[in-house]
């Protein structure tokens, strides 16, 4: 155990970890020169097309120091996105150290911050490494003096490197065997091994990712899930690294896989502990805690019949993405279908193409919302996720929406633009602090239900593309909501209803009639597009109807013959409009989310 290491690389979006850790891999020599590709750990198309990582990945690395031991390193990379810092916190609960990536010629950013607190919590050596330094914009001495104010380390501890050259990349790794202690744990002790991610392989079943931080696990095991209370055996244990090399035994420190046979994806859940059956361990692991999700949204499968299918695929989605929450839902427009718990709006996006790409499944996402709470004048509270769910009017006493506290780090210049933005989002600035002469940081009070649409996008534009944003859900604040629901010829159709101010009622209910207007196709009946809060109709647009020329075989002759085709027309539209069902396009539902 004196000669592994743990550790994860911790960084804002795009300040080089992939790429640094590419170069880790080569340097050791884990990838041969032929399989070096960029971003090697991104297993997924989609990380690659959007470059982003989406998934921690773990690998297992050798390195000779210069005091001629060779040592065993397993590396995680982390996610930087805010909407995957729950995968962040998983991979810090499996280390001992972690390497703090700041990009020199963009400074620390709001992501940085809060993933280094997610690993100080956890009591991790931190190594402070400034990335970019060949790039001609790079400030290193600024950059070093903002980590310094945040660390409180020396100078002399800031290790300066470049993922793209592979300067610095020993040192690095020196820096891993000399700064982060080797794991504890006894190899003799009860097993005790953190599930810190799982997969789903079509031929194997679940692959469970695990730490032990006490005990021997050997091939062949009967092991025990702590939470999920089931039996099982150790069909094949390893190692991983660019595939599965498998192993006989794994010792306390280690990191791993195992593979149990398991075919149910309900049975394994991340976070649980892994013991034997005949010599267990007391209590679980410290795991990390569950999660909250942010933006809620409906996921109906395009046929009803796919609905098994849809089930089958969210559950194992789920064990590749933990932070993925559902459960069943019905809506009159859509049929059967699930709720979802989403981080945000990118998480969002990332859960539908996978959906599309990995299942094949052609999904209907319904308007994104967040959770309320609602309080009768009886005194009970109510949890509100859909419109739909929300009291009537003449038994509601209050309805409480979550507020977050936004922290957004900026140039000088942008400041005024974004107070704006935060204004229009009904938000208070509650304090402004200059971390250096042109970096300022703004801390805002906002409701969630106003940062899930375009607020990233916008903040991004505003600042071009200067500005970073990460947020903490703080309380419930009471608000004046209401229910806007959408009718088509009187009739409301459930999946366009959303809630929203009372002040925002109007303007938002004009954009969503314009733009249904565009989308519906014309029928031979008159559409009515309406927006209404309870009984009050508050925008109207209408489609006409298309119209045949029923007169064009009366050539010349009385008039009364033309007027008694155009009658009889008249009272087929008539019959028409009350017997004809409007039919939303899927595409209305997808252009609906796109309002800005």
């Amino acid at each position: 155990m004196e000669h592994i290491r743990n550790f994860c690389v911790i960084a804002h979006i795009d300040h080089g970890k992939s790429t640094l850790s590419d170069r880790l891999l080569e340097f050791t020599k884990t990838i041969s020169e032929r399989d070096m590709k960029d971003q090697a750990l991104d297993s997924m198309d989609l990380e690659r097309e959007r470059g982003i990582t989406i998934k921690s990945h773990a690998i297992q690395m050798y390195f000779e120091h210069s005091d001629g031991h060779t040592y065993t390193f397993n590396l995680i990379d982390t996610p930087g996105h805010v909407d995957f810092s729950y995968e962040v916190s998983r991979s810090i609960a499996a280390c001992e150290g972690a390497l703090l990536l700041v990009d020199a010629s963009q400074g620390i950013q709001a992501q940085t911050i809060s993933n280094l607190y997610l690993a100080i919590d956890h009591d991790l050596e931190i190594i402070p490494v400034l990335n970019k330094v060949d790039m001609e914009s790079a400030m290193i001495d600024e950059v070093a003096d903002q980590i310094i104010d945040l660390i409180g380390c020396s100078r002399e501890e800031i290790l300066l490197a470049s993922g793209k050259t592979g300067q610095g990349v020993p040192e690095i790794l020196a820096a891993i065997v000399d700064r982060i202690p080797p794991p504890k744990g006894d190899p003799e002790a009860p097993l005790q091994a953190l599930i810190f991610d799982s997969v789903f392989n079509s031929f194997r079943g679940v692959i469970a990712y695990f730490r032990i931080f006490n005990g021997t696990l050997r091939k062949g095991d009967d092991v025990r899930f702590f939470h999920a209370d089931k039996e099982y055996q150790a069909d094949e244990i390893g190692i991983l690294q660019l595939d599965q090399v498998p192993k006989e035994e794994l010792c306390a420190g280690n990191v791993g896989y195992i593979i149990t046979g398991i075919k149910e994806s309900r049975e394994i859940k991340v976070g649980d502990t892994i013991t034997k059956v005949d010599h267990p361990c007391d209590r679980a692991v410290r795991g990390f805690e569950d999660v909250k999700p942010m933006v809620f949204a409906g996921i109906f499968p395009i046929d009803n019949d796919d609905y098994e299918d849809l089930r089958d695929s969210l559950e194992k989605l789920q064990l590749n993405d933990a932070s993925l929450v559902f459960e069943p839902e019905t809506s009159a427009a859509l049929g059967f279908g699930f709720r979802c718990g989403f981080l945000g709006m990118l998480h969002l996006e990332i859960v539908q193409e996978r959906l599309d790409r990995e299942f094949d499944m052609d999904v209907i996402t319904t308007v994104p919302n967040v959770s309320y709470y609602a309080y009768l004048k009886n005194g009970e509270k109510l949890t509100v996720r859909t419109p739909s769910e929300l009291p009537e009017p003449t038994i509601l006493d209050r309805v409480e929406e979550p507020y977050i506290s936004a922290q957004i780090i900026t140039k000088p210049e942008y400041i005024g633009g974004i107070m704006t933005l935060c204004m229009e989002k009904r938000g208070q600035m509650t304090k402004q602090t200059y971390l250096t002469q042109d970096r300022v940081e703004l801390t805002f009070e906002l409701p969630l239900a106003e940062i899930v649409f375009d607020f990233y996008d916008r903040l991004k534009s505003l600042s071009r593309g200067y500005a970073s944003f990460d947020y903490q859900p703080t309380e419930y604040r009471a608000s004046d909501l209401v229910r806007l629901d959408i009718k088509l010829n009187g009739e409301p159709v459930d999946a366009l209803s959303a809630l929203v101010h009372r002040e925002k009622a109007e303007a938002f209910g004009r954009k969503i009639c314009k733009k249904l207007k565009e989308l519906l196709p014309r029928q031979q009946f008159m559409i009515a597009i309406q927006a209404a809060v309870g009984a009050k109709i508050i925008a109207r647009e209408t489609i006409s109807a298309l119209r045949k020329d029923v007169t064009a075989k009366c050539y010349g002759g009385d008039i009364t013959r033309k007027r008694k085709l155009l009658e009889k027309q008249k009272k087929g539209k008539k019959r028409m409009r009350q017997i004809g069902s409007v039919e939303v396009p899927q595409k209305a539902f997808l252009e609906v989310l796109k309002l800005d």
